[in-house]
């Protein structure tokens, strides 16, 4: 059965030309036939993807615990990430979401492996070692349930590039998939992972996704430079490995919207790439793909136009990849807003019938409500005239669509007047570093500036970040956690005349980095959206600051990581750095259970049946993720309500705590001015190393313009490990000592 919709872009609203083949009302063919494998009903207590199901809902039919009992909750088995044998002297940092099928848990270690556990004890049913030096890259794998002719396997990303696929009963590869290397000409665009000067990153960052017997893959790329490796979607036999599509993340001459990139800026463009996870409609045969900003994403003067598909959510046929519709969140994004956010499907009830929808975000922190069959915003959306830019070349877009609503769960600009006062100290640091710097406090969409620094917010870590929201549709509620993270950045080039940030370090705007923000709190919060009246229900602090004084804690906490939503009301979420654990009532935001946990755990939990008929929740403790949260601990810690006698688990911290590295009360060291080596590494043992590991993001003036001591240099080289940098143990401290002693903090 088909049915034929009629689909309008929001290209009348960017001013963009398109070819006569591409009217305004575009006409496709929607199948409503499912494929094979994925029509399969998902049992209550399993946890299948990163979203739980493809549509990223997050929601658990399981009614075991409940608000009257959640309070009863205790640990009652760790697994710990780090191996017996393991000969590393530290412990990795991790961002997963395990999987849970008929009462097995299949986990990815940080450590290079892929292990089952029984999902009452935690006992290990088996093991699967990768290749030394390579490990699982992104958050999460995926589950396909197979046929009567294949077995049911995982699929999961590798930071070599490889896609792989397990037997899930045997832990072996799959039998006629051959793992595939997803760096292939037709993406790396000429560049070789791995070759210097061109060492670019091409991994898949979240988990890949099913749609019936397609598997969809993304990837994650460089920010800097503009030309690399391509964000390119491509389909793939789940049975066989076999390439079945490819969507060009850029289009090329001849292709739809081709004319939204000015001159020849498309070619070898990177970024404009699904870093954060895919959806997928399975009845309906469509995948929807949350793009992010091109690179390099503070600056367009080399990309005249709208620049699609970046910071756009677009809709595919799985089948085919054919183009169906897309909606941009951000024209030319020179911000670095990207759409963070896995998108969530929705049933919501407006106008007496029930509209299939999703909901799209960008770090910005506005909640686009959309029907998912047509892309049509479901709240009106207004193109609003926004900041020129002051750097020559740049042609800033005109206008940025703003919805009415939700309002925006995040705010959205900050002044001297909202600087923290919670302490007599705090407000002095902040306040000397905006005199000290001359910063000024940036309007909603103002572009950056060369000639000083700006206060932008949020900042480039959001508002909402990639761990996703949950929706109850028992109670129409979209509920999302998000940071309130100021950023200080100015423009600037290297010597080879890549722009970057030059802004005095760090860029996050607070006191200590991330320890204490420099805006009045809440500094993260935990959100609840009636998406049918597109109205706030509820929005209380996420985290609580244990260096401040009892009575002024809680502050709300910067965090990254998901929740999920059972159908007894309840909201389970770790993501704050704080290392607790949560639950919340879904109706009203009221905070019912608290567990401090070994390191924070910047993850998603799940929770499933185990094959003892008990419900559990699980979540990964190993801190990390952009926030550079303590890895004092690398665990998976499952919960449950506890039988009689039964005592609980200790989830203490495996490692001590680090001490506060640097008084904060001094102002941060000032970066050293780009010179003409800024774009080269200092000379030493260890600049080949550097060269490789530290620029497969970024341009070298990135890491070469930064001044801080052996401490901070060690707590940045551990969050680039937990992004998918390549430090072997022996290599680690060698590197810290390489980048300390050549970039020290000025005393």
């Amino acid at each position: 059965m088909h049915t034929e919709v009629v689909i309008r872009t929001d290209s009348e609203a960017m001013g963009m030309t398109l070819k006569s083949n591409w009217p305004w009302k575009l006409a496709v063919a929607l199948a409503l036939t499912g494929t094979t494998a994925l029509m399969a009903q998902m049992p209550a207590g399993d946890w299948w993807s990163f979203g739980r199901d493809e549509g990223g809902g997050r929601y658990s039919p399981l009614g075991q615990i409940t608000p009257a009992n959640v309070a009863q909750l205790i640990p009652v088995w760790t697994f710990e990430l780090k191996p017996a044998d393991s000969t590393s002297k530290r412990l990795l940092v991790s961002n997963t979401t395990p999987l849970a099928v008929d009462g097995v848990i299949y986990l990815a270690s940080p450590y290079g492996r892929v292990v089952a556990l029984d999902g009452a004890t935690g006992v290990e049913r088996w093991s699967f070692p990768l290749p030394e030096g390579d490990g699982v890259a992104g958050r999460a794998m995926d589950y396909w349930p197979g046929d009567a002719k294949t077995p049911s396997r995982l699929f999961f990303g590798t930071r070599s590039g490889k896609l792989v696929a397990l037997n899930i009963a045997t832990g072996r590869q799959a039998d006629h998939f051959v793992s595939i290397d997803l760096r292939t000409p037709e993406v790396m665009n000429g560049s070789k992972d791995g070759d210097n000067p061109n060492n670019f990153a091409y991994e898949i960052n979240s988990a890949p996704v099913l749609a019936g017997d397609v598997l969809i893959t993304a990837s994650r790329l460089q920010e800097s430079p503009a030309q690399g490796p391509s964000g390119d979607i491509r389909g793939w036999d789940a049975r066989t490995g076999k390439l079945l599509w490819t969507f060009h993340s850029v289009p090329r001459p001849g292709e739809a919207f081709h004319d939204s990139w000015g001159g020849d800026s498309w070619v070898k463009r990177s970024g404009v790439n699904a870093w954060s996870a895919l959806s997928v409609d399975v009845k309906r045969g469509i995948v929807y793909v949350p793009f992010g900003a091109p690179a390099y994403d503070r600056i367009g003067s080399d990309r005249p136009g709208a620049n699609l598909f970046s910071s756009a959510l677009v809709a595919l046929d799985t089948h085919s990849g054919r183009y169906l519709w897309h909606f941009q969140a951000v024209h030319h994004d020179i911000w670095d807003l990207d759409m963070p956010v896995q998108p969530t499907l929705m049933d919501v009830r407006r106008g007496g019938r029930v509209v299939p929808a999703i909901a799209a975000m960008n770090k910005s922190g506005y909640l686009f409500v959309l029907d998912r069959v047509t892309g049509k915003p479901l709240f009106p959306v207004s193109e609003t005239p926004v900041p020129p830019s002051s750097i020559p070349g740049e042609q800033a877009w005109p206008t940025q669509p703003i919805p009415s609503l939700p309002p925006p769960i995040v705010r959205q600009s900050m002044s001297a007047a909202d600087i923290a006062t919670l302490t007599p100290e705090l407000e002095h640091y902040c306040r000397a570093r905006i005199a000290r710097e001359r910063a000024t406090f940036a309007v909603p969409f103002e572009p950056l500036r060369a000639d000083h620094p700006v206060v932008r917010f949020p900042g480039s870590g959001g508002g909402p970040n990639w761990g996703g929201g949950t929706y109850d549709g028992k109670r129409g509620l979209f509920i999302i956690n998000t940071s309130e993270l100021p950023s200080i950045e100015q423009l600037g080039r290297d010597a080879k005349g890549n722009w970057y940030n030059v802004a005095p370090q760090p860029s996050w705007f607070g006191m200590g980095g991330l320890r204490l923000p420099c805006q009045k709190p809440p500094w993260g919060n935990l959100t609840a959206i009636d998406v049918a009246k597109g109205r706030i229900v509820w929005q209380v602090p996420l985290g609580i600051t244990d260096s401040l004084p009892l009575d002024r804690q809680k502050t709300g906490r910067p965090n990254v990581g998901g929740p999920l939503a059972t159908a007894t009301g309840l909201i389970f979420i770790g993501a704050s750095d704080d290392s607790r654990f949560r639950a919340f009532a879904a109706e009203s935001g009221r905070e019912l259970w608290t567990f401090r946990l070994g390191a924070s755990a910047h993850a998603t939990p799940i929770t499933y049946l185990g094959r003892d008929g008990r419900q559990y929740v699980a979540i990964v403790s190993a801190g990390g993720s952009y926030i550079g949260s303590p890895n004092t601990a690398s665990r998976l810690v499952v919960f449950a309500l506890p039988r009689k006698g039964e005592p609980g688990v200790s989830v203490a911290a495996s490692a001590s705590q680090p001490a506060v590295r640097d008084n904060p009360s001094r102002p941060p060291a000032t970066a050293a001015p780009a010179s003409e080596n800024s774009a080269e590494f200092a000379p030493g043992a260890m600049k080949a190393f550097a060269v490789t590991n530290c620029t497969a993001c970024h341009v070298a003036a990135q890491v070469t313009s930064q001044r801080k001591s052996r401490g901070d240099w060690a707590a940045t080289v551990e969050k680039m490990v937990g992004f998918g940098a390549k430090v072997p143990d022996d290599q680690f401290d060698p590197l810290v000592e390489y980048l300390a002693s050549n970039y020290p903090a000025a005393r």
